[in-house]
């Protein structure tokens, strides 16, 4: 019965390249695609994010490459990795590139695929689900709610060379979206945190940081504006996280389907 549903997906051919999303953790949210790519693939070229459960349902002669990139750590040059792709995929392998969340939010996977048509490699795209909307739902904080927002930003907290990006427009994010999702924000939580409520957001606005989101090891923070910096410090959490501002936050304390413990600002009295 299991193997009735791969009846009729696609062939990873040899000589192709398949960019694929593993989605942020939990390996139950891998598509029957990512599934189906992972049982086929000749190497398996992988992010550190993605869960080390995923790889096992690979073939046991499987290649396994490791081209995780990670804040403040050693991390392959991201024309490396792209290059490395055309190689595999020139040596007539059937090559997977196994991201963790979506290839194509945030995770370079445009990168790479450009680089791919500049070489002549075939390949194909299977989207994941990303950590700015499966994440914050494990968390129990819906990134919309029609009584809430109807508008959402999905933004990065560092650009290529490690900086906060000079191209977001700060103001025009903090008037005109009622809720912001960050990805890579925790190393820079403070100047996002004061460039925020200097464009007007209320430095008592709710925030909310989910660390290692839809795996055992998930831990959640609330928080606001102002104390943010401060109560992550204390709480000793660390990336790889995504940052949530707005009034969804609020939905945990009803929405913990979870369970969780919820770290609180110290700041903030419960329930808050």
């Amino acid at each position: 019965m299991v193997d009735e549903l791969f009846e009729g997906l696609p062939v990873l051919d040899k000589g192709a390249v398949w960019l694929v999303g593993a989605g942020p953790g939990d390996p139950g949210l891998l598509t029957l695609h990512a599934i189906n790519a992972i049982r086929q693939a000749d190497v398996i070229v992988h992010d550190a994010l993605v869960n080390a459960n995923c790889l096992k349902l690979a073939r046991d002669d499987v290649v396994l490459e490791y081209a995780g990139k990670r804040g403040g750590k050693p991390s392959a040059k991201q024309r490396d990795i792209s290059l490395r792709l055309v190689e595999l995929a020139k040596q007539n392998k059937r090559v997977l590139r196994l991201k963790g969340g979506d290839p194509f939010v945030f995770g370079r996977g445009g990168e790479e695929a450009l680089t791919l048509v500049q070489h002549d490699v075939p390949f194909r795209i299977v989207p994941g689900i990303t950590a700015g909307i499966g994440g914050l739902a494990y968390a129990g904080i819906p990134v919309t709610h029609r009584d809430v927002n109807h508008t959402v930003t999905f933004l990065t907290g560092h650009d290529s060379t490690g900086i906060v990006p000079d191209r977001i427009d700060w103001a025009g994010v903090a008037s005109g979206s009622p809720v912001i999702v960050m990805y890579m924000a925790m190393k820079h939580i403070a100047v996002i945190t004061r460039r925020l409520i200097d464009a007007g957001r209320a430095p008592d606005e709710a925030v909310a940081v989910v660390c290692n989101a839809t795996t055992p090891q998930q831990q959640v923070i609330v928080t606001n504006l102002r104390d943010a910096e401060a109560d992550l410090m204390i709480a000793g959490l660390s990336p790889p996280a995504i940052v949530v501002v707005g009034g969804v936050v609020g939905m945990r304390e009803t929405l913990d389907w979870l369970g969780q413990s919820q770290a609180a600002s110290p700041n903030m009295e419960p329930g808050e």
